[in-house]
């Protein structure tokens, strides 16, 4: 289906809110989607990655404080990590620190590539200059709004 073309007049006058909105729903409904596929939630999928990205350098209350802003779903993460513990996925040092098991990097890798599909499916059509506008627009609103416009560290 193609998307039509208004005049700018048109669009200027549209509802921020209902739009972003329903990117958020449609997006996000795509990769907890994918990731159900997989056994997991975007809080699994969040902590997979983390740990991933620093073996050894995560533990709980590290990455509740790195990854709560995100959590929209009212889950419990320690029940998350407990569950990756049990499924084998994630190992706990004596100190807490996590590290991901072979199956928890093969289960992220499969993620991975099922939010890839979702991220290029998403961007089809997009020329990735209008996309960074576009990111660069909604960190300005988040900014002018009360909250953080900066990329997460």
């Amino acid at each position: 289906m193609a998307v039509e073309e208004y005049a700018h007049e048109v669009l200027a006058g549209q509802p921020i809110g209902a739009w972003s909105g329903e990117v958020y729903r449609r997006v996000v409904g795509g990769l907890r989607e994918q990731l159900a596929v997989e056994g997991l939630a975007q809080p699994h999928w969040w902590t997979l990655n983390h740990v991933a990205g620093a073996p050894g350098a995560w533990t709980r209350a590290t990455l509740v404080d790195r990854l709560a802003r995100y959590e929209d779903l009212g889950l419990d993460f320690d029940a998350v990590f407990d569950d990756l513990v049990a499924r084998e996925r994630l190992v706990e040092g004596a100190e807490g620190a996590m590290t991901l098991t072979g199956a928890g990097e093969a289960g992220r890798l499969r993620a991975r590539e099922r939010n890839l599909r979702v991220h290029l499916r998403t961007h089809e059509g997009i020329d990735p200059g209008d996309f960074v506008t576009t990111i660069n627009v909604l960190r300005r609103m988040v900014d002018n709004l009360g909250g953080d416009g900066n990329l997460p560290a």
